[in-house]
């Protein structure tokens, strides 16, 4: 059971990308999560949806309209302006010094897997992303922490 629910969280990682982040950046990110209340996450999370609903292979499955993307636009663009002048002014004076335009991109990147992860916590959600794995055999996946790993391309012994 443990590698199922597993499973279905990993579908949280999709929104992330391997990036290391800097001090400053760091202290942005918390500022940015610190700042915002869970009505603020939700509604970043729903912007996020909006946005991925435009793309050609989901459009057909959301019936999202124009005035709701323009709805949220306004709301997200409030709550951006508000979180780096004000709540966060300093910290994000700090990162865009020292660590530049891309502390901004990671700092709201945190912001938005913490957005998704207040939604993933909703049981129904949960029970949502949880469905696919009843196509998983466990014991297959057990299996593999058995295996000896093979070697990496470049002939050494894996990290």
């Amino acid at each position: 059971m443990k590698l199922r629910a597993a499973f279905a969280l990993s579908g949280l990682l999709l929104l992330s990308h391997a990036t290391f982040a800097g001090p400053y950046t760091d202290d942005l990110s918390k500022c940015l999560v610190a700042s915002t209340t869970p009505t603020d996450r939700v509604a970043l999370a729903r912007w996020i949806f909006f946005a991925f609903s435009a793309h050609p292979s989901v459009a057909s499955y959301s019936a999202v309209k124009a005035s709701d993307i323009e709805s949220a636009n306004v709301e997200i663009g409030a709550l951006f302006m508000k979180l780096l002048t004000n709540s966060c002014r300093e910290k994000t004076k700090a990162a865009l010094r020292y660590e530049g335009p891309a502390a901004i991109q990671l700092s709201f990147q945190t912001l938005g897997q913490v957005a998704g992860m207040e939604l993933a916590s909703n049981p129904a959600v949960q029970a949502k992303m949880a469905g696919f794995a009843k196509q998983i055999d466990e014991a297959k996946i057990k299996e593999l922490a058995t295996e000896p790993a093979a070697p990496n391309a470049t002939g050494g012994e894996p990290k």
